[in-house]
C-alpha cells in the first residue's frame, strides 16, 4: 500500500489519470484510509477547479495561462 509520501508525490499524476491501474489503486487505498491525504487530496482538486474556473471566466494577462500549464501541467483546463 502506498505511504502518506507516495501518495503526495502522485496526487497530480492522480487527478490527470495518469497513474498505472495498480498505482491508481494503491493510491485510492491509502486516501480510502488516511484522513490527512484525502484533506490534501481534496485542496488539489479543488484547487484545480476554482483556477479553471477562473482562467475559463476572467481575461488573465499575457503569458499567464503559458506558465500556469508549466506549473500544472497541459491538461489543468482540459474537461474531465
Amino acid at each position: 500500500m502506498a505511504d502518506c509520501q507516495e501518495t503526495l508525490n502522485e496526487l497530480d499524476r492522480f487527478l490527470d489519470s495518469e497513474l498505472s491501474p495498480g498505482d491508481k489503486e494503491e493510491i485510492m487505498g491509502h486516501l480510502s484510509v488516511c484522513t490527512d491525504c484525502q484533506g490534501a487530496f481534496q485542496f488539489h482538486a479543488e484547487l484545480r477547479e476554482v483556477v479553471k474556473k477562473k482562467a475559463l471566466a476572467d481575461e488573465l494577462p499575457d503569458g499567464f495561462l503559458d506558465r500556469l500549464k508549466n506549473c500544472f501541467g497541459d491538461q489543468i483546463l482540459d474537461d474531465h
